[in-house]
């Protein structure tokens, strides 16, 4: 007899595109990417060619020529979101909402009333499909991370559930790069030390791990091969801080290029930030460097925002400084983060001014809900043949 644990975490599969695929069916079964200059999410048949989330429209095109571009519409993605998490709401009261699509739940003490832990995760499943008509993958566990695995290598709409007994023998059979925490550099250092997967890893001591890959991820990474997580299910919680990132490749990039890229991203970030009524204050710049280093750069405002001319301001100052470094050393991937995420409304300097550009940030918005998020784009976001006869935004 095997014993379940009572974590689910059930995440949508690729939901931006299940959501276009479910209001248009015959879209059903193609290669379909969500999104206009960065994928923002594809069909596992597109992946299939080797198209990824954040990967440059023009590189997916390549990889999936028959590939079908749709644009983004986050007000559909919004509203299904909502009704996925009312059905989690009806399944537990315990639930802990990672993003959009994905969350925690906690389901131990509904044993008698609901059923073991993979009949409640099994009728998640069959809920989601029946009352919002989308896919979803859910895996059971004792903990949250192994919960979390345990969704991802069921996917697509899978159902996987780690028993106790087991938990060993599923987690060590995984790759290192399964483990939180470890990227392409970590990866690298622990291949170089022949580890490849988890068991590998469990057989080192704390302290020869720490060695080899610094105190805090050696201790979070020992601590993870052995199965040790003690985190909970956390309700009522909310996310301290939004951001987004896109991959540029290898280089040559010029200052004009990376502001472009970075102007997108801080108007994605606070178009979410005003959809949820939330300001911030703490802006930070993510740069990964030719090599695969990272660095940040950070700046607080005096107080907080969700208006994007000054958020832009701030990351464009952040970016230009950085620039000489840039330069020397490449640059592959840029972010950018809003943190310290306050949900007061924001307050307005003095004057008001009717015509400011908080009242263009609401009017974007409005046009961009109604009519998609390409309805508008900022000229420096254009090609120049693009430019004759679009709609654009001041930069």
């Amino acid at each position: 007899m095997t014993t379940e644990g009572t974590v689910l975490h059930a995440d949508l599969d690729s939901f931006f595109a299940s959501v276009e695929v479910r209001d248009d069916p015959s879209l059903r079964g193609l290669p379909v990417i969500v999104g206009g200059g960065v994928v923002l999410a594809a069909t596992y048949e597109a992946k299939a060619f080797g198209v990824r989330t954040a990967m440059g429209s023009r590189q997916a095109k390549a990889l999936c020529p028959q590939a079908i571009v749709v644009p983004a519409r986050f007000s559909a993605y919004t509203e299904a979101s909502r009704a996925v998490f009312d059905v989690f709401a009806d399944t537990t009261p315990l639930v802990e909402a990672l993003s959009i699509d994905e969350a925690f739940l906690e389901v131990g003490g509904l044993r008698r009333i609901r059923g073991a832990p993979s009949v409640i995760a099994q009728q998640l499943r069959e809920d989601v499909r029946s009352r919002v008509g989308l896919p979803i993958s859910v895996g059971v566990a004792r903990t949250k991370y192994l919960a979390k695995i345990a969704s991802a290598v069921s996917k697509p709409e899978g159902l996987l559930i780690v028993p106790i007994e087991r938990e060993l023998e599923f987690l060590h059979a995984l790759p290192v790069e399964r483990l939180w925490g470890v990227g392409k550099v970590t990866a690298a250092k622990l291949h170089a030390a022949r580890l490849s997967t988890v068991g590998d890893l469990s057989t080192l001591l704390e302290v020869e791990l720490t060695q080899l890959v610094g105190h805090g991820a050696g201790r979070h990474l020992h601590a993870l091969s052995q199965g040790r997580d003690p985190r909970t299910v956390q309700v009522g919680t909310r996310r301290s801080s939004m951001g987004a990132q896109h991959a540029v490749g290898r280089g040559p990039h010029s200052q004009a290029d990376l502001e472009a890229t970075l102007l997108a991203l801080v108007d994605r970030v606070t178009r979410r930030m005003r959809a949820v009524d939330r300001t911030g204050s703490t802006i930070t710049l993510r740069l990964r460097f030719d090599d695969f280093a990272r660095s940040t750069a950070a700046r607080t405002l005096a107080r907080p925002t969700a208006h994007t001319g000054e958020i832009l301001d701030v990351a464009r100052a952040l970016l230009r400084a950085r620039w000489p470094e840039i330069e020397r050393r490449g640059c592959t991937l840029v972010g950018v983060s809003v943190g310290s995420l306050d949900d007061q409304p924001e307050q307005l300097a003095l004057p008001l001014d009717p015509a400011s550009d908080h009242v263009l940030d609401d009017t974007i918005d409005a046009v961009r809900n109604k009519f998609g998020t390409s309805a508008v784009r900022r000229a420096v976001q254009l090609s120049q043949p693009e430019r004759e006869g679009q709609p654009i935004l001041p930069d």
